[in-house]
């Protein structure tokens, strides 16, 4: 049974017990993330995270790795467009430590300007790694721009030029309009004890402003635009996108289908049909990404410098065949069990029901049991996906991006 409750310091939390496991999950998850950062500091979120573990006024960073291993613990943290999530899963007889060591590292870390420094070329380098990865990169890159005027277009990582101008006050700036009370969720899940967990909790973060006020985020209107980068590799990468809809739009359970249909899993049409029947490519899927206000739904395809265009023909015939005959009866029934299944088998790790009903709580303030979202996908009709299909059949309202050896007409491969 999951519970949740605002607590007297204005901090939600929200739980839920499995008692047949010994273990249990606990994460701090902070509504900040990329989409609340300007361009001058880019990345700072996610430089904040790796701070988090560099040192507290009680604990060196050796110090936190050493106490999470004498409790047996496992730690991580990442960052996010729309939030920031710090965790720890331990056994549960650990819980009251996990939880100390957790509140240390939000409330106490030191931040100090000699770290950072050493920190921001850590990261640069993890930008470089990204940037020399190419199915990443041009992901990373659709991104930006399926999303540009919009926050969600914001690097998480940022740029070496953004990291170097920022400094530790303008750091501790974002901590204080960022990190307020009203935008963290607590999140336990596992074998626990409510009360003991309220107690851990109830009269901590008040050193944090109380709450934030509501951004409003201004979007440009969409434009599809189309960007080639030529670098000495071996295969091609291309990624064409369109906006779509948000996690809360109650046809997305359909879009979720199609998109499973399309590119999910390996007996969908755009494997079946570009790797399997034509073999031009290793690796092609699609990607549905929904936020709390805007999605998008993307296909990826790693080529032959040779198969662009035919790989990307092999897409259009794919999407005409979709928009005139639609799906069956058994795309959809298959569709259904293998998306239900996937969720189902996320939900059975206990830290990944922490990190569910943390997200749930954080971006849509409620929480979607597992009953709501497997009957959402049950309700899903034939007649749905033909009224959402028009939303991803139509390449020429597409976004492209192309890595690879030289220079191509892209937009013509596409659009024409």
């Amino acid at each position: 049974m999951i519970k949740s409750r605002k607590l007297e310091n204005g901090v939600t939390l929200v739980m839920e017990q499995t008692s047949f496991v010994q273990s249990v999950a606990i994460g701090i998850v902070v509504k900040a993330g990329a989409m609340d950062e300007t361009p001058d500091i880019a990345g700072i979120s996610h430089l904040i995270e790796h701070m988090m573990f560099k040192g507290t006024k009680n604990r060196t960073a050796r110090d936190i790795a050493a106490d999470v291993d004498k409790i047996g613990g496992q730690m991580n943290a990442f960052t996010g467009k729309e939030s920031t999530c710090y965790y720890i899963k331990t056994i549960s007889s650990n819980i009251d430590k996990a939880a100390e060591i957790l509140l240390d590292m939000i409330l106490e870390s030191e931040f100090d300007s000699r770290e950072m420094q050493k920190e921001k070329k850590v990261i640069c380098e993890e930008i470089k790694m990204v940037r020399d990865i190419p199915d990443e990169n041009v992901q990373d890159t659709m991104t930006e721009m399926v999303f540009k005027g919009d926050p969600l277009a914001n690097s998480i990582i940022g740029t070496a030029t953004s990291l170097r101008g920022i400094s530790r006050n303008k750091v501790m700036k974002y901590l204080h309009d960022e990190y307020t009370r009203d935008s963290i969720v607590i999140a336990v899940a596992g074998n626990f004890d409510e009360d003991e967990i309220v107690a851990l909790f109830e009269d901590k973060f008040k050193k944090l402003r109380k709450s934030k006020p509501k951004k409003k985020h201004k979007r440009e209107k969409f434009e599809p635009a189309f960007k080639v980068k030529v670098r000495d590799i071996e295969q091609s990468h291309i990624c064409i996108a369109i906006p779509a809809l948000k996690q809360m739009d109650p046809r997305y359970y359909a879009l979720s289908l199609l998109n499973n249909i399309l590119g999910g899993a390996m007996s969908s049409r755009l494997f079946q049909n570009i790797r399997e029947e034509k073999g031009l490519a290793y690796s092609v899927f699609s990607t549905l990404a929904g936020y709390t206000d805007n999605g998008y739904f993307s296909i990826y395809a790693g080529v032959a410098h040779d198969k662009i265009r035919a790989a990307i023909e092999g897409i259009k015939e794919e999407m005409r065949l979709l928009e005139e005959k639609g799906i069956t009866e058994e795309e959809l029934a298959t569709a259904k069990a293998q998306v239900k299944s996937g969720y189902v088998f996320a939900q059975e790790n206990i830290t990944g029901r922490m990190f569910s009903i943390g997200k749930n709580m954080t971006m849509f303030g409620k929480i979607i049991t597992l009953e709501e979202i497997v009957e959402g996908y049950d309700r899903v009709t034939l007649e749905d996906i033909d009224d959402i299909k028009h939303m991803i059949t139509d390449l020429s309202g597409y976004c492209g991006v192309a890595i690879t050896a030289k220079r191509i007409p892209l937009e013509k491969y596409v659009t024409g």
